[in-house]
């Protein structure tokens, strides 16, 4: 069968693939063009920066299976292509490392001063007596918002850092550690450090917005590296301005890249940013390819 592969794969993920007996077509393409070729394609593979949408899968008369390299599938109309017998697959454990121990480094940038510190030096600069006035990470409290494989992996190496983890999320599993499962409420309030690993609601918008910033103690420092929308930013901002937020930490944002308007809060002297790359090792890469591949092959030898 053909398929179309976007946004890249791993090598070995490609090899998979053409030892299934496919044929690989890796280009990326432009919504129009992507148009115009998705007919010809069984299957089509993409991480995030292609969008799969309703008006793609309509296109795609032959397409079977619709993976995403990736956690979320918020750039795949989901419904409309299960609702047509198409066969919706991502990779939502393969990329969990990495986007954790970005998660973390973020935590002790913004606590330390890293982002900035970099600049300064860099432009010549000595500014000890600036920067002296940072954070530890030991004995803190951090609160996890969404406790899936990303989270999960977050709160092992916070544990091992010597903080003290809360979690909130309503579909919560066992897990094969401690963490203190408590409210959304309680974990708002307690946490010195707020950090987001869940999809985008669509329909309730931001998980964390004005009020819920009310609701933190004075000085949180808040990190999302899950999707943007999901922290309100205008109000991210007012925290961060009126210093009832002492820092944050971004990789993801509403708009990527993000626009003109938004420069204030990326640019904002206590915000640490990123520009979307939480699963983009060369580790996570690998099993991201190696892991959709064969979640294909076998999809499509279903789909025969």
């Amino acid at each position: 069968m053909n398929i179309l592969v976007t946004d890249g794969i791993s090598p070995e993920g490609a090899k998979i693939l053409s030892d299934g007996g496919h044929r690989v077509h890796q280009q990326s393409m432009k919504p129009e063009e992507l148009l115009q070729r998705i007919p010809e394609y069984e299957c089509i593979i993409v991480r995030s920066a292609t969008k799969v949408t309703k008006e793609v899968i309509d296109a795609g008369t032959k397409l079977r299976v619709i993976a995403r390299g990736g956690v979320g599938v918020d750039n795949i109309d989901v419904k409309h292509a299960e609702s047509g017998g198409i066969m919706v697959l991502n990779t939502p454990g393969a990329s969990a490392i990495s986007v954790a121990e970005l998660t973390i480094g973020h935590m002790f940038a913004v606590s330390r001063f890293l982002h900035l510190s970099t600049a300064a030096m860099k432009d010549g600069q000595w500014p000890k007596k600036e920067y002296s006035a940072g954070i530890e990470l030991y004995k803190k409290t951090l609160g996890i918002i969404g406790l899936g494989n990303i989270g999960k992996e977050v709160a092992r190496r916070a544990l091992g850092l010597g903080m003290t983890v809360l979690a909130y999320d309503p579909p919560f599993a066992p897990m094969d550690f401690i963490v203190e499962i408590t409210t959304k409420e309680r974990l708002l309030a307690e946490a010195d450090f707020i950090t987001l690993h869940v999809p985008l609601d669509k329909v309730r918008g931001p998980a964390i917005g004005r009020q819920e910033i009310a609701l933190m103690k004075n000085g949180v420092i808040i990190v999302n590296c899950s999707r943007g929308g999901v922290v309100d930013e205008e109000a991210l901002l007012e925290g961060l301005n009126s210093g009832k937020v002492r820092g944050a930490a971004l990789d993801v944002f509403v708009h990527e890249p993000p626009t003109e308007a938004e420069r204030a809060l990326f640019n904002h002297p206590r915000v640490s940013v990123s520009p979307h790359i939480g699963g983009s090792t060369i580790e996570a890469q690998d099993r991201v390819g190696t892991e959709i591949a064969l979640k294909v092959v076998k999809a499509l030898t279903m789909k025969r």
